[in-house]
């Protein structure tokens, strides 16, 4: 039986309409006066903290209605690493609440505030930092309220169980407290937070609140979605890019069962129907009738690091120390990252329905406000006529084809006045036409001293900026397939402290002398995005990768190596730790076993995290097996061990199928990988027997997040492990059967 669920939800005025709720927060109007009003000489105020900054007043996060009710806002998404559960947990805790007594609304630009992406592991530094902050001043506030009613000193007072709590017994609810008054009320950047030691909720290892739906067959992703007279439709794609729609006769399809309409808008091709299989079978037979003009345009693969020189146009200085004077033995080598794709399980989709106010998406953005902006530009729409809902899709890792589906639902939608359309890609459109994780290609040069510390470092990485995500309509396929096609803008060298193409270029390692540049590519042959961790994959691959051989040339061990030029102290504690854990010291070497180790910190400002595996590779078939890894991750104040734990291992999980199987092949004209056998992933007979994540603790410590701090270490670990068994250095990814037998002499 088919479920219908409505998730049309409401207006935001409608959710701050009303009286007896405490709503502390966001306005813009409120803001705006504020501003108007300040004295020109005033110094800047103090920074708030996390995302307060952007959206300063606490009604953006925290909603406390008459019944004793409690909403939290976030402008974040659930994208399968448990942000829901920590969010709730961290709520709960300065508001001295139970977890379950908590409503938490994700992105939705009818209700949340903007923040953004989510994306780099900034869920906590940025959104649970500000709803920490402001459940804080919001427990404050209620005690201060309550102190008045009850004529006492606030510090006679307690927050407890959604009461105000007197030292008598006598108590006032949370609901009882909520009045006009208390309706706004800006974000101080100071709160009384709770010290670790008094913790109740964060620490503990709750069970995930976006679990049961998921394992129960309940609706929980957005292709679950059922809308009332909802319809389903499919896009025809181009057979390649640039390619060029020049002849159609559509009439048989619109004549076929079920077929609602045919839309076209220059290179843009789909049709409707009102049963899902009905828009299958109408797409098939209108992408035979279909006559495409194709233009051979794409590069030798073979050739791909020459490719990637020759695109340079500037030369960006990430990092530079001392002088590099390369004299003596000078050691260097040249790593490659492939394309790869973020192959989520399941395809894309959308739902959109053209309503008289307006245009409402559902979609698995990462980022509701800049997709809002990017479809109401390319639909010639006041923002304010775009909503964008958040719900859960099948995992994106990045900007995977979430926001095209989103943008194909609402161009559909638009043609459809009335009636909600929903539309979910096939297999190959998903791995031909989704943005790729850029190529990459890394160059590292280095000299050691006479004390067997390295003396001169310098790495320079060819890369694009590794981000295209909606800010424009040019960012969505259906935007540059349409009649009026929009062209992306040129894209431009920005070299930041957290990175993206150059994303831990910079090593944490102290050398006396280093040079890190950037050697820019603004245009790739390839549509390209952010994939998870972004440059930090392939910069960690190679940075650790050269360490290893550096240790080994050195006569070093490699843990110790590392540790001789760390001197962060939260560093050195994951490399001992996860080195102790493994038994690094202990271990005996065996015939085609091979242990390998590496350590990042993530941005050089987020997550610390090393990591030491054993691998098995079989010589005759080239085959690499990693049989165990064991991790050390340091994320800052512990809000959910079991999210930490579950999101390294997922990341260690990815990274190993990036580093074993993955990259997108192509021809002159198409791109070839567009199943699982030309696109071969990690399977289960391939995971480690045992994966060990083990968590530092740091009580009072800022969130540093954890979802990408595994990419590159993984890749690094498992190349140093191989190299370890075999004897040979392999410098391209992925490490695949052919490059083993290879460099063996299989």
């Amino acid at each position: 039986m088919m479920q219908t669920t409505d998730r049309s939800g409401i207006s935001r005025r409608a959710v701050l309409a009303g009286t007896g709720a405490l709503v502390v927060g966001f306005s813009i109007a409120g803001a705006a006066l504020a501003q108007d009003s300040a004295p020109a000489a005033q110094p800047a105020p103090p920074k708030l903290p996390g995302s307060l900054k952007d959206s300063p007043f606490l009604d953006s996060w925290i909603r406390v209605d008459a019944d004793g009710s409690i909403t939290v806002f976030t402008g974040k998404v659930e994208l399968g690493q448990g942000i829901r559960t920590a969010l709730i947990q961290v709520a709960a805790e300065e508001l001295e609440v139970e977890p379950g007594e908590i409503d938490l609304v994700t992105a939705d630009t009818g209700r949340t505030p903007d923040e953004g992406f989510t994306a780099g592991s900034q869920s906590m530094q940025n959104s649970g930092t500000a709803i920490r902050n402001a459940a804080a001043q919001v427990r404050e506030i209620l005690i201060a309220q309550a102190a008045e009613r009850l004529g006492v000193a606030p510090g006679e007072l307690r927050a407890e169980g959604k009461a105000i709590v007197a030292a008598d017994g006598t108590s006032i609810g949370y609901g009882e407290l909520v009045s006009a008054e208390l309706l706004h009320v800006e974000a101080q950047p100071q709160s009384r937070l709770k010290e670790p030691g008094t913790f109740r909720v964060m620490g503990q290892s709750l069970p995930r609140v976006d679990i049961p739906a998921k394992v129960t067959g309940n609706p929980a992703y957005v292709h679950d979605l059922r809308l009332e007279g909802m319809v389903h439709a499919r896009v025809v794609r181009p057979p390649s890019q640039g390619s060029e729609l020049t002849g159609l006769d559509s009439s048989a399809v619109e004549a076929m069962p079920g077929v609602v309409a045919v839309v076209r808008d220059g290179n843009f091709l789909a049709v409707v129907a009102e049963r899902e299989f009905q828009a299958v079978s109408a797409m098939r037979a209108l992408a035979a009738a279909a006559q495409w003009q194709e233009r051979p345009n794409l590069p030798d693969q073979t050739r791909l690091p020459e490719v990637l020189q020759s695109l340079e146009r500037e030369v960006g200085t990430v990092a530079e120390e001392g002088q590099p004077a390369f004299s003596g033995q000078v050691y260097e080598a040249t790593f490659t990252r492939p394309y790869q794709m973020h192959a989520s399980i399941g395809p894309s989709c959308a739902v959109a329905v053209m309503g008289n106010d307006g245009l409402t998406v559902w979609s698995h953005t990462q980022g509701v406000y800049p997709d809002q902006r990017a479809i109401a530009e390319m639909l010639a729409m006041p923002p304010e006529q775009v909503r964008v809902i958040h719900m859960e899709g099948s995992g994106c890792y990045g900007h995977n084809g979430a926001d095209d589906a989103a943008a194909d639902a609402a161009m559909i939608a638009r043609a459809l006045p009335g009636r909600p359309v929903r539309v979910q890609w096939m297999r190959e459109q998903e791995h031909a036409w989704e943005p790729y994780g850029p190529a990459m290609m890394m160059k590292v040069r280095a000299t050691l001293g006479e004390d067997g510390r390295i003396r001169d470092w310098a790495y320079d990485l060819w890369s694009n900026v590794h981000s295209t995500r909606p800010g424009g309509a040019a960012s969505l396929l259906a935007a540059r397939h349409r009649q009026d096609a929009v062209t992306p803008p040129p894209a431009r060298l920005n070299i930041s402290q957290a990175g993206n193409g150059d994303r831990n270029s910079n090593p944490l390692y102290v050398f006396p002398n280093k040079r890190v540049l950037w050697h820019f590519l603004p245009d790739m042959p390839l549509r390209v995005s952010a994939l998870r961790a972004l440059g930090a994959y392939a910069n960690v691959f190679a940075i650790e990768s050269f360490m290893d051989d550096l240790a080994l040339a050195a006569e070093a061990d490699p843990v110790e190596f590392r540790l001789r030029h760390l001197d962060d102290p939260r560093a050195r504690d994951v490399v001992t730790l996860a080195a102790e854990r493994f038994g690094w010291d202990g271990w005996q070497a065996r015939a085609g076993r091979g242990r390998g180790f590496a350590f990042a910190k993530y941005k050089n400002l987020a997550a610390y995290l090393a990591l030491a595996v054993e691998a098995e590779v079989e010589p005759e078939t080239g085959r690499v097996r990693v049989v165990r890894a064991v991790s050390a991750i340091d994320s800052g104040e512990i809000v959910n061990p079991d999210g930490i734990r579950n999101q390294t291992e997922g990341g260690i999980l990815q990274a190993i199928s990036w580093t074993l199987y993955e990259a997108v092949t192509f021809d002159d004209t198409r791109i070839t990988s567009v199943d699982w056998s030309s696109y071969p992933i990690l399977r289960f007979r391939s995971v480690p027997e045992s994966v060990e994540v083990h968590i530092v603790e740091r009580p009072g410590e800022a969130f540093l997040g954890t979802g990408e701090a595994a990419q590159g270490p993984v890749a690094a670990a498992v190349a140093n492990a191989v190299r370890d068994a075999i004897g040979k250095r392999i410098h391209d990814l992925p490490l695949s059967r052919q490059r083993v037998k290879q460099a063996i002499g299989v």
